[in-house]
């Protein structure tokens, strides 16, 4: 079925031709023509199979075919998302079939500034895509006004109501008119997040495509089993092969991300980094230089598993095996999309046993296990120079330890035992021999390091033990 048997406004199939499309993806034609009857809707469908597509353009057809209500200005059609990545994605679908139309488009997300969000409320926006928190700021504040709107939309609801979102989207839900349709799509809809809708739908219909929560197909996924200390090591092994060109890499945490970024780019693999401490700037400048293939690999953490619309990802690999089985389609869902081949390698640790049996059971299918022939971790022991932040605090030491070696300005380390003007050495107790130092004053050169080798002597000659109570220069913490 071609897009011109959908009924959409001229303008808008033209703006769909224009973006090389020419028929609706499964999810769009089930979806699409319930969406333009008024219904609600939940649409469950895989990743990258045209979800955006499937609400934006009902949306932008209803506010094409008529105006507002005597002609008033403002907001009439909300999207909510639970990433920034994803409100950015969404406004390009936007923008993009909604070229040929006179409507207004602005975002609502965190990380930014409030000033230009702000002066797109006032002035009557018609198409407002927001993240729940900041949404919820403005509301607080008084600059958003829901009495115009027509329809509202959930996308990626499961991750919005399954992972604390749940009083935000019910604050925001329970703000909005009671006449109104609601639209919530995803890739994945559990049971018990199902039986929630009923408090924001009414007799919604529910379009399926494809078995619930089930990862493309065109996807090949196989997992390698590998000790922690090995991981590392392994990820280099792989990026040996050149046919992994344009390579999403999951972390568990923003620590590992990091770590695994600079691993990669001391051996010279362009890489960049993607995870929720990175400013907005820094995330969109990551997002860019992937999509123009400037760097190879883009190491992020779940932040990212439902805000990434790169075309052409060649690979996925979950550096640390996902607990939740929504999360695992969910990231592999970044390469395959729109029925291209990918590939996904999952490492899998002895403790991740339990969690890829329950994965397998998810999506009803085992995982093959794949041996890699010559890989020697041995071979990749070498790494970067160890930073400052990456040494454990507790483990510090100084690189400036050299024997009466003062600090700038001719002062000795803070830390170095120097004696305070009038007061006896730091153990309390007078200098070898009983006597003080001539005159209370300070020595005129600073002390050695305590490491030195020239530490003062007890009568006789042995050295005296370490005073109590002193620190050793080995458990220092950074910055004492």
């Amino acid at each position: 079925m071609p897009f011109t048997a959908l009924g959409l406004e001229p303008r808008i199939t033209k703006a769909v031709l224009e973006a090389g499309y020419t028929e609706p993806t499964p999810i769009q034609a089930k979806a699409i023509p319930p969406v333009l009857q008024g219904r609600d809707v939940i649409g469950i469908a895989q990743t990258g199979t045209g979800k955006t597509a499937a609400f934006v353009l009902p949306i932008l057809h209803r506010l094409a075919a008529h105006g507002a209500p005597m002609g008033r200005r403002g907001m009439r059609a909300l999207i909510v998302a639970p990433t920034r990545e994803l409100v950015v994605q969404i406004e390009e679908n936007v923008r993009k079939y909604a070229r040929h139309l006179r409507i207004r488009v602005a975002t609502v997300y965190g990380g930014v500034g409030e000033g230009p969000q702000k002066t797109a409320l006032r002035a009557g926006t018609e198409i407002v895509i927001a993240t729940p928190g900041r949404l919820i700021d403005l509301m607080g504040q008084g600059y958003v006004d829901f009495s115009l709107l027509e329809v509202a939309v959930l996308d990626e609801a499961d991750r919005m109501l399954d992972m604390g979102f749940i009083p935000a989207v019910r604050r925001i839900v329970g703000a909005l008119p009671k006449k109104r349709q609601t639209l919530m799509f995803s890739a994945s809809l559990s049971k018990e997040i199902e039986a929630l809708t009923g408090e924001m739908l009414t007799k919604p219909e529910v379009v399926q495509v494809g078995r619930r929560a089930n990862p493309a197909e065109s996807v090949t996924q196989f997992v390698i089993e590998v000790p922690k200390n090995d991981k590392l090591a392994l990820l280099q092994h792989l990026l040996l092969d050149e046919k992994m060109d344009s390579v999403l890499v999951f972390s568990r945490t923003k620590h590992g991300a990091d770590k695994i970024a600079r691993r990669l780019s001391s051996t010279g693999v362009a890489t960049a980094t993607l995870h929720s401490n990175r400013s907005q700037n820094q995330r969109l400048a990551a997002l860019k230089a992937f999509k123009s293939g400037e760097v190879r690999v883009l190491v992020a953490t779940d932040i990212a598993a439902r805000g990434i619309d790169v075309e052409g990802i060649s690979h996925v690999v979950n550096f640390d095996f996902p607990p939740q089985p929504e999360d695992y389609v969910h990231r592999i869902g970044r390469t395959g999309r729109a029925a291209a081949i990918g590939d996904a390698i999952s490492f899998v640790m002895p403790d991740d046993h339990s969690n890829l049996r329950a994965l397998e059971r998810f999506i009803n299918r085992g995982i093959p296990r794949k041996r890699l022939d010559g890989f020697d971790p041995k071979k990749y022991e070498v790494g970067p120079p160890v930073s400052f932040d990456d040494r454990p605090r507790g483990s510090f030491q100084r690189r400036n330890n050299a024997p009466g070696r003062p600090q700038a300005g001719g002062r000795p380390h803070a830390s170095s035992g120097r004696q305070s003007a009038g007061r006896p050495a730091s153990s309390g107790r007078p200098q070898a021999g009983g006597r003080p130092q001539s005159g209370g004053r300070p020595q005129s050169s600073p002390r050695p390091h305590a490491t030195s080798s020239a530490r003062p002597q007890h009568p006789g000659g042995a050295s005296r033990p370490a005073t109590a109570g002193a620190r050793s220069p080995r458990r220092e913490r950074f910055g004492r």
